[in-house]
């Protein structure tokens, strides 16, 4: 078993007490990439599995794209080397969603759709009733300034949320820092995913033309990494306003107010 720092391990502890992510008799299901999030996550929830008093189970699962080229086997010796359960899906997203992506639109917003259906049919099918995602404190700083300056929404991502299927899914990563996540893969100098596995690397000139790129998240990440240099305690100054919500100074109604 892989060591996790003390901080890591910290963190996914408070978190799993505070939010209930994984209790007594669970069967988790977890998406793993291979990227450094994914990796970080399956060895944590080994030492958890073998630490917290009491029992779960879990399954790393890999969502193939279909990509040419695309090569996912070490992960597989990766999980074997480590006692950890793990299962490679095939699929034909990366066509599939190169077909039907509207001009303009985001075809990683839609792969990211469609892997997602994928976990969660595997694990309706083979009856887990936990999904565990990799997402960190980054990611959902991320996605609120994404959702807030793009979509006229302040939304962000919640340590546990049900799903309309019934499944719960499941972030125990979410108050780690991405660095933090990014230095156990470089300590046990793993072999991991990154940029070169996001299939919007895949498309030609041509295909980029008419599809929308990432442009947002790079801004809002690069925009993220300037407030944190001029305020080193800004994420943890986010951390608490995510906790610290005050619904009667939004523009709601009395009928919205009440239908939160």
């Amino acid at each position: 078993m892989l060591e996790v720092s003390k901080k890591i391990t910290k963190l996914v502890g408070q978190t799993n007490a505070k939010y209930d992510l994984i209790k007594e008799g669970d069967r988790v299901l977890v998406g793993f990439s291979g990227g450094k999030d994914s990796v970080t996550l399956i060895h944590t929830l080994k030492r958890m599995q073998r630490h917290t008093p009491f029992k779960f189970d879990f399954k790393a699962v890999t969502i193939t794209y279909g990509m040419e080229g695309e090569d996912v086997d070490f992960l597989s010796e990766h999980c074997k080397e480590h006692e950890i359960e793990h299962e490679i899906v095939a699929t034909d997203i990366f066509d599939i969603s190169v077909e039907k992506v509207r001009k303009n639109s985001s075809l990683c917003s839609l792969i990211s759709r469609m892997r997602r259906g994928h976990l969660y049919t595997y694990a309706l099918d083979n009856g887990f009733n936990k999904l565990a995602l990799g997402h960190h404190l980054d990611d959902s700083m991320e996605s609120f300034f994404m959702n807030f300056f793009y979509n006229g929404a302040m939304r962000a991502m919640p340590p546990i949320y049900k799903a309309e299927n019934g499944l719960f899914v499941i972030r125990p990563l979410i108050f780690c820092r991405e660095r933090q996540l990014r230095g156990f893969a470089n300590d046990h100098e793993l072999d991991v995913i990154g940029d070169e596995g996001c299939p919007g690397m895949r498309l030609d000139q041509e295909q980029r033309k008419y599809m929308k790129m990432p442009h947002a998240r790079a801004n809002t990440k690069k925009l993220l990494e300037n407030l944190e240099k001029e305020n080193p305690k800004i994420f943890t100054t986010m951390k608490a306003a995510f906790e610290n919500i005050h619904i009667d100074s939004f523009f709601l109604t009395e009928q919205e107010k009440e239908g939160l």
